[in-house]
C-alpha cells in the first residue's frame, strides 16, 4: 500500500471544493504535462474537456468548469491571485481563446470545447472527466481522470497520477500499525513516529517548517474571513456571518493586523458560551473564504476545510498548549489520521457522503488535539474513533450544488464534535473501548458503499431538493 505524506492530506488549496475544483485543476495541469511528454503543446490544434457524473451535476456551483479552464490555461491554484479569477475566466469566454499551458493560444468555445455531461457517469468513479487533444496533423490524445477526494486524481490505467511509490521506515496503513510501532520503538507520542516517517519526503526541520507554514496560512485565512462582510457568490444570497460574530465578541476593541487581532482573541473572556462562539467563528470564517474561491488549507478536503483550523486555533487561543512544537505535533497526527481514511475508505463526498469529509476532518482534529493535550497513543486513536463514530451516515446534499448550505455550518459542528471527542478520550481507558479506529473506518466505508448516490454530492436528494430555491 502506498505511503502518503501528511502534507498531501493537509495542504494549501483553493475553494470551493477539493474534489470538484482542485481535482479538475490538478487533472488539467497533469494533462498539459502529458501533452508535453508525448508530443508538444505547440502541436495542439484544439482541446476538449468533458465532465461527467457528480462533477457535471454540481459543476457550476463548485467552479469545476472554471478550474478546468484555468488549469488548461496554465494557472496554478497555489499562486494565482484569487481576486483575478473572475477576470481571467471572463477573458477566456469572451475572447474564445485559451492559452494552452500558458504557451500556445488556441480557439476555445465554452459549451463546445468544455461540456458538463449531466446524463452520464463514468464507471471507475463518480467524479470523472475526459480530456482530448487534437493535434495539427489530425491525430488525437485522449486521457481520462478521476477526482478521488482531497484534490487527488487518478486514471483507470494508473491507481494515482500523483503516485510517489515512497515507502516509509515504519509504514502505518492502519491504526494498529501506529500502536505496533509506537510500542516497538518505546514512543509515547504518535507525532514522534510520524516525524520519523516524514523523513522519507524531507528532513525533520523541513517538516517542522512546513507545519508552521500551514499554521500561518490557517491564521491568515481565518483573519481574512473575520474581516469580510457581504454575500457569498453563487445565487443563494448567503450572508457572511464570521465578521459579525467577531465584531460582537470583541466589542469596541481595535486591531490593525493579524497579530493584534489574535492577541485580542487570546485575551477574550473565557466562558463556555464565548469560547463556543469563537470556535464557530473560526470555522465559519474559513468556509466562507472557501465558498468565495479564497485560498484555504485543504484538510482533508475543501468542504471540510474549517474543522482543523477551528480546533487548532481553539488550542492556541484557549489552552496552555501553544508552543510551536504543539502546533507541529497537532498537524502531524491530524494528517496521519487522514491518510488512514484515504487508504482504507474514502475522503470523497462523491464516494461516501459528508462523513468522508467533515467526518474525517473531525476525526483528524480530535486526534491532533488529544495528542497535544497529553493523550496516550490509545487515547489519540480513541478520540479519532469517537469523532467518526458520530458522523457515520452523514450525507452530502448541498443546495444548488454550492459548498454553502449545509456545508459551512456543518464545519462548526465537526469542530465541536472533535473537541468533545478529545475530552471524552482523555477521560477514558482505551483498553475498555468496544470499537477501534480501524473498525470505525471499515464501517464508514461499508456505509459509503450502501449510501444512495442521491446523497453523494449530486444535489439530487436531501436538503438539495427539499429546499426550493428559485434559479437566480
Amino acid at each position: 500500500m502506498e505511503s502518503i505524506s501528511v502534507f498531501e492530506i493537509i495542504k494549501v488549496g483553493i475553494g470551493p471544493s477539493s474534489s470538484h475544483t482542485m481535482g479538475p485543476w490538478n487533472a488539467a495541469s497533469a494533462f498539459i504535462r502529458i501533452l508535453n511528454r508525448e508530443r508538444s503543446v505547440a502541436e495542439v490544434k484544439e482541446v476538449f474537456l468533458e465532465f461527467f457524473g457528480s462533477l457535471a451535476k454540481t459543476g457550476i456551483g463548485h467552479g469545476t468548469d472554471i478550474a478546468g479552464m484555468l488549469g488548461l490555461n496554465g494557472e496554478d491554484f497555489k499562486t494565482i491571485d484569487t481576486t483575478k479569477i473572475d477576470e481571467k475566466v471572463a477573458k477566456i469566454k469572451n475572447d474564445q481563446i485559451l492559452n494552452l499551458g500558458g504557451e500556445k493560444e488556441i480557439p476555445f468555445i465554452y459549451g463546445y470545447h468544455l461540456v458538463l455531461n449531466m446524463q452520464k457517469s463514468l464507471d471507475f468513479h463518480p467524479n470523472g472527466m475526459i480530456f482530448r487533444a487534437v493535434f495539427e496533423d489530425g491525430t488525437e490524445l485522449v486521457q481520462d481522470f478521476y477526482s478521488v477526494g482531497g484534490g487527488f486524481i487518478a486514471s483507470q490505467e494508473k491507481n494515482s497520477i500523483q503516485k510517489h511509490c515512497i515507502r516509509t521506515l515504519y509504514p502505518c496503513h492502519h491504526g494498529s500499525d501506529i500502536v505496533k510501532y509506537c510500542e516497538k520503538l518505546g514512543l509515547k507520542k504518535i507525532s514522534d513516529l510520524i516525524l520519523m516517517n516524514e523523513e522519507s519526503w524531507r528532513t525533520q526541520e523541513e517538516t517542522r517548517q512546513e507545519a508552521l507554514y500551514i499554521w500561518q496560512q490557517i491564521k491568515e485565512c481565518i483573519y481574512k474571513g473575520v474581516n469580510k462582510e457581504g454575500t457569498l457568490p453563487g445565487g443563494l444570497n448567503v450572508s457572511r456571518r464570521a465578521a459579525g460574530i467577531n465584531r460582537k465578541l470583541l466589542g469596541d476593541k481595535i486591531y490593525r493586523n493579524l497579530d493584534e487581532w489574535f492577541q485580542l482573541v487570546v485575551d477574550a473572556e473565557e466562558n463556555f458560551t464565548n469560547i463556543n462562539k469563537w470556535i464557530a467563528c473560526f470555522a465559519l470564517a474559513v468556509n466562507e473564504e472557501n465558498a468565495s474561491f479564497g485560498r484555504i488549507i485543504t484538510a482533508p478536503t475543501n468542504g471540510a476545510s474549517g474543522v482543523i483550523p477551528a480546533v487548532l486555533m481553539y488550542s492556541q487561543a484557549f489552552t496552555p498548549f501553544t508552543s510551536e512544537d504543539d502546533i507541529v505535533r497537532f498537524l502531524l497526527v491530524a494528517g496521519e489520521i487522514g491518510t488512514l481514511f484515504k487508504k482504507n475508505a474514502t475522503i470523497s463526498a462523491a464516494m461516501g457522503g459528508c462523513q468522508a469529509e467533515v467526518g474525517v476532518s473531525s476525526a483528524m482534529a480530535a486526534a491532533g488535539l488529544t495528542e497535544i493535550l497529553g493523550g496516550s497513543v490509545g487515547q489519540v486513536l480513541m478520540a479519532a474513533e469517537i469523532a467518526m463514530e458520530h458522523h457515520l451516515g452523514l450525507t452530502c446534499d448541498p443546495i444548488k450544488g454550492l459548498v454553502q448550505i449545509p456545508c459551512i455550518e456543518r464545519n462548526t459542528m465537526g469542530a465541536i464534535k472533535a473537541i468533545t471527542a478529545a475530552n471524552i478520550a482523555l477521560e477514558s481507558d482505551p483498553g475498555k473501548a468496544k470499537v477501534s479506529l480501524d473498525e470505525v473506518i471499515q464501517t464508514m466505508w461499508e456505509t459509503a458503499l450502501s449510501m444512495s448516490d442521491r446523497f453523494k454530492e449530486t444535489s439530487e436528494g436531501g436538503l438539495a431538493i427539499a429546499v426550493n430555491v428559485p434559479e437566480c
